[in-house]
């Protein structure tokens, strides 16, 4: 065996034994109108949900799971391009004769397949109406004019389990399309710094749409502390804070 291949299988080697099992995961099940919904928190932009017998994996990636350990999808849905979203060797291993791929455009161009979704697209997949609506930044930046997720680009998702309607933003900040968002129960959206929004922002965007629940995710090192206490007058929702840096 040659020194790069010897490096390379060491190198995999570690990181399956460092990746979290299952077990180490957080869990929450919701009830909804037909069945229970499971939800699990794998980190970063990362998720897993469990529904009926079915299983969905939202931007699946090997840095926060080993997925040969974890079940096989029925349906994966990739918001973007980023390396911390589009993983095509953890999208593989959780990859069965008939699961349905569903990316954006740029994503379709690295994996060479797929079903690609545009923002306003709406479509029935595996059961589940999906809708994929906008997610980018108007004021974070790379350089004056390149912001750090254009408009057109990356997709949040709604997906309807029953009668809940889930809401998993991607990539994004307090967008004006948002508001568009109508009879949401429970959001992830994402607070980190300088690629998405403040705790302010998603304050902004939870005051708009209004979910019963809302999950910070995708979060890195920004204090949940302060969404928590910008939200600490609505009534009407439930802030959740799980292991998703």
């Amino acid at each position: 065996m040659c020194i790069l291949s010897l490096v390379a299988n060491l190198s995999l080697l570690l990181f399956i034994m460092s990746a979290p099992a299952p077990s180490q995961f957080e869990t929450d099940t919701l009830a909804t109108s037909q069945g229970d919904l499971k939800i699990t928190f794998i980190g970063h932009g990362t998720l897993m949900f469990q529904f009926g017998r079915k299983v969905i994996h939202v931007d699946p990636v090997g840095q926060y799971a080993d997925y040969s350990k974890l079940p096989k999808a029925d349906l994966i849905l990739v918001t973007h391009e980023h390396f911390d979203h589009l993983d095509k060797q953890a999208i593989e291993r959780i990859t069965k004769k008939d699961t349905q791929l569903v990316l954006t455009a740029a994503c379709a161009k690295q994996m060479g397949h797929g079903t690609v979704m545009k923002n306003g697209d709406a479509k029935t997949l595996k059961g589940f109406k999906v809708e994929a609506v906008p997610a980018y930044n108007v004021v974070h930046m790379r350089a004056p004019g390149k912001p750090f997720h254009p408009k057109g680009v990356g997709n949040g998702y709604v997906i309807t389990f029953g009668k809940k309607r889930v809401y998993v933003a991607g990539d994004t900040e307090n967008v004006p399309e948002m508001a568009k968002l109508k009879n949401i129960d429970i959001a992830f959206l994402p607070m980190n710094l300088p690629y998405t929004m403040t705790p302010e922002m998603v304050a902004d965007v939870v005051k708009v749409i209004k979910p019963k629940i809302v999950y910070p995710y995708h979060f890195g090192d920004t204090d949940t502390s302060q969404l928590v206490r910008l939200l600490k007058d609505e009534k009407n929702v439930e802030v959740r804070i799980r292991k998703m840096k």
